[in-house]
């Protein structure tokens, strides 16, 4: 063959080619802007000119070969579609106790699981970069490619091994590895010790263990102090005031300047009281009474005026913000502000003059609102009640409050029942408290359930709550609502309605969700229904569960719980920050109706104290766990009633009724048959017996071991 033939042939194929790219780009590019529409050869042809059966059969091996090279994908026979593109989001890590974890992302709707073999490096809290997998349908999956930042590096843990060769075991589950802590940065720790360490070296991937320092001791592991400080620790919360906080708490004075009185309208004539837990020091609200005639009462709500001493900007408001919030442990309540002014200063106690933020409203007998006030006042608080000497009085108990407290429980009912009428959810539950020895030590155990006195407060600082922000929220004259500390609480997320309806249904009962309007109704009827039945408390958990979670924003969706329009908290600011916020925003505008506070520095602040809020109450449930556990480390081998509240392909989770503890019986325990666990069904069966095991189920258990370390209780099935 000739060479002018060859270099012929050479650029003829060449040209092909060529030809073949740019028609393969026309189609990728053709695709891709079709990305909803499978299309066939055909379809392709007829879209875009092609016509002669050549042109068709060019196409046809074109899109063969942007599939063999992954850009496209044949979605049905013959029929194509533009790959999408890998997604790469960035979020946060909760790693799970099975050693999976989901990755918590703002720019996906949905939590992203990953696989333990996919988690390269990245533990819990970690901020990462991840791919997501190609999928059609249901939960998002992906891989870490990179750890962009450590979310946390102080772990709590007991110290382990020998003098020599000590490492921590981190007391959270949510941290699948040891931390090795070389003998000179022990800090003179010895195994046994319960202790804070920092990681310096992380693993470099799953199943290696870590390398540390010491920060702090915190005691010995088991002793009640140290395991308090632990939780306290483990969530990020301060015990302890810096020492110049705890000055300038010091200098605040107890007196009463009659300069500031003289600004304040004067509530010390009338009849005032508080009604507050039996252990409470920290006195946030009182009510005052006073008989107008015509069947009208003067009623004041007050409130601890705590933006009075705490002023912004000063150490100790910086202190406050950082908390956010007071934390309520089992035997201890760790306060957001120095004792000096919450279980002093501002405290509403008895026989005391004290500075006060009011709202008060003249009412009927019918608990209608006819006028409003709010202002700055000073009272005089002429008695303090429990909450059970005030059901007394409720109950028929005779006393000198017993009238202005009988009245004020007249209204609170009325109020209490317009709220549900309107649709407000009724998901009181009974608070597990302990009894302790000394030494911090549960002896007892026993149930706090909400009774009238508990709801004649509730319902005054809600009226309170709710007019304060109508106030705010619909000012006269205004086209506008002004920037404002709103607590607000979504709609339920349909998908969990749905799957709390089937799950009930499972149990023989019905959950109507068609009418959204009636939704609250039809659930207050289900719990009503399951008051007094040994599954009821499970399924009060399960309905909160489907819920959001109220949160603070400046942004008002009105609170759904509530069934109202407009809410804020201002009734308890000595225990939270948003309420200082609140009673700052309030005085603002009464001073000049056309302030305008920052709203992008509120929101950060909302921002914060639902998070701390958060991080609270998961301390607070984890104290109440330890106690549970610790109480149950001295009935090993006794018998207990309880209710199977979770069942998964491990084993069955059981409450028992007499002391609220969870525990688990394992799968691999009950051997009188090979158990196995069906997910649809929410139920365990056996193989061959074909006995069965469901949510709900009512069951005897024997407790079997108990692991403080990992706060778990091993049970058994009686008899089984």
């Amino acid at each position: 063959m000739s060479s002018s033939r060859k270099q012929s042939n050479k650029k003829n194929k060449q040209n092909t080619n060529k030809e073949a790219r740019i028609l393969s780009d026309t189609l990728l590019t053709f695709l891709k802007s079709n990305p909803s529409a499978p299309l066939n050869t055909k379809q392709i042809s007829s879209k875009l000119g092609f016509e002669t059966k050549e042109e068709q059969d060019n196409i046809y091996k074109a899109l063969q070969t942007l599939l063999l090279l992954g850009e496209i994908e044949e979605v049905q026979p013959g029929k194509f579609i533009a790959r999408k593109p890998f997604q790469v989001l960035s979020g946060r890590v909760d790693y799970l106790s099975s050693g999976n974890a989901y990755v918590i992302s703002p720019e996906s709707e949905k939590d992203i699981f990953i696989h333990a073999r996919y988690l390269a490096n990245a533990y819990h809290g970690d901020i990462v970069k991840v791919v997501l997998f190609p999928k059609k349908g249901g939960s998002p999956e992906g891989e870490v490619l990179e750890v962009v930042e450590r979310g946390k590096s102080e772990w709590v843990g007991t110290l382990a091994g020998s003098p020599t060769n000590m490492y921590v075991n981190p007391d959270s589950n949510r941290i699948p590895f040891a931390i090795y802590i070389p003998l000179d940065v022990s800090k003179g720790a010895s195994p046994g010790m319960k202790v804070v360490a920092q990681i310096t070296d992380w693993p470099v991937q799953q199943g290696m263990d870590a390398r540390g320092e010491i920060l702090r001791v915190l005691g010995k592991s088991g002793e009640n102090n140290a395991e308090m400080h632990a939780i306290l620790e483990e969530y990020g919360l301060p015990y302890e005031f810096p020492p110049e906080v705890e000055e300038d708490a010091e200098r605040i004075s107890f007196d009463l300047p009659q300069a500031e009185i003289k600004k304040r309208r004067d509530f010390r004539d009338t009849l005032t009281f508080t009604i507050d837990p039996a252990d409470a020091k920290d006195f946030d609200d009182a009510l005052s009474l006073k008989e107008l005639g015509d069947g009208k009462w003067e009623i004041g709500v007050h409130i601890a005026d705590v933006s009075h001493y705490v002023t912004p900007g000063s150490r100790l408001d910086k202190e406050a913000v950082k908390r956010a919030t007071s934390v309520y442990l089992v035997d201890r309540v760790v306060p957001m502000l120095p004792e000096k002014l919450s279980n002093g200063v501002c405290s509403l106690r008895p026989n005391e003059d004290k500075f006060t933020f009011s709202a008060v409203f003249v009412m009927n007998e019918n608990a209608e609102v006819l006028e409003q006030w709010f202002g700055r006042t000073v009272i005089h608080s002429d008695r303090r009640f429990s909450y059970e000497e005030a059901q007394e009085i409720i109950e028929g108990k005779e006393d000198d409050f017993s009238a202005p407290i009988l009245l004020l429980h007249k209204l609170a009912q009325i109020m209490r029942g317009h709220r549900f009428k309107d649709g407000a959810l009724r998901v009181d539950q009974a608070e597990v408290k302990f009894l302790l020895d000394e030494n911090g030590k549960p002896i007892d155990v026993y149930f706090k359930i909400q009774r009238e006195a508990n709801q004649l407060i509730e319902e005054f600082m809600l009226l309170a709550n709710k007019k304060v922000t109508e106030f705010v929220a619909l000012p006269k004259g205004k086209k506008r609502s002004r920037p404002f500390v709103y607590r607000v609480h979504d709609l339920p997320d349909e998908s969990k309605l749905q799957d709390f309806a089937s799950f009930v249904k499972t149990l023989g009962y019905h959950l109507e969700l068609d009418n959204p309007k009636k939704i609250s109704k039809n659930i207050n009827a289900l719990l009503a229904e399951v008051q007094d039945k040994p599954e009821g408390d499970m399924i009060r958990q399960l309905a909160i569960r489907s819920m959001a979670k109220a949160i603070y924003s400046t942004k008002n969706i009105g609170h759904y719980g509530l069934s109202f329009d407009y809410y804020t908290h201002f009734t308890s600011p000595i225990r939270r920050y948003p309420d200082v916020l609140v009673h700052r925003l309030l005085q603002t505008y009464l001073d000049d109706e056309n302030a305008n506070p920052k709203e992008s520095d509120l929101e950060q602040l909302c921002n914060h104290s639902s998070e701390r809020e958060r991080l609270a109450a998961e301390a607070e449930r984890a104290s109440v766990k330890y106690k549970q556990v610790e109480f149950m480390l001295e009935r090993v081998g006794r018998v207990y009633a309880g209710v199977i509240t979770g069942v998964t392909e491990w084993g069955i989770y059981v409450e028992i009724e007499e002391t609220r503890c969870e525990g688990m019986v394992r799968l691999r325990e009950m051997r009188d048959d090979f158990y196995f666990f069906d997910e649809k069904r929410m139920a365990v069966f056996g193989k061959s017996r074909k006995k069965s095991y469901r949510l709900g189920d009512r069951v005897h258990v024997l407790v079997n071991k108990v692991d403080m370390d990992r706060r778990q209780i091993d049970l058994l099935f009686e008899n089984l």
